[in-house]
């Protein structure tokens, strides 16, 4: 075993003597002129519209989050601490207002609680438009 890692040692100062000997003729041919600049095709733009339409292929299978939102409220460490079953929290919201439909955090729509087969879910009853939700993130 001590023979191959003396080997491989004896190997390692080679390999690096042959790079940076490499490493000086190439500095030394550039140095002389021998150097050509390169040349590059143009970047053609690709078109993202197709027959007029955007092309969202690319992103239709990206997960995101949905959220439903009925409120909130802001409490002291010592009110959470505080909390056991049957504690009540109140929320900023009036019972029957909508909640809110966020995607991964921005909100998208507002909408009623419904129940379908057993199970919740949310008719939408106000959708945000594009335009406003650009605004919103800024």
């Amino acid at each position: 075993m001590s023979e191959m890692n003396t080997d491989q040692n004896e190997a390692l100062p080679d390999d690096w003597s042959q790079a940076m000997d490499e490493q000086q003729s190439s500095d030394s041919a550039a140095e002389g002129g021998g150097a050509e600049s390169a040349q590059f095709q143009e970047l053609q733009a690709e078109s993202a519209v197709e027959n007029g339409e955007v092309s969202l292929d690319a992103i239709l299978d990206v997960p995101v989050i949905i959220s439903m939102e009925i409120g909130r409220t802001k409490i002291s460490i010592r009110n959470l601490l505080q909390l056991n079953q049957g504690s009540v929290v109140e929320l900023d919201r009036l019972a029957g207002e909508p909640m809110d439909v966020l995607v991964n955090g921005t909100l998208i729509a507002q909408g009623e609680v419904v129940v379908v087969n057993d199970k919740f879910g949310v008719r939408l009853t106000d959708v945000i438009s594009p335009a406003d939700r650009v605004k919103r993130l800024q």
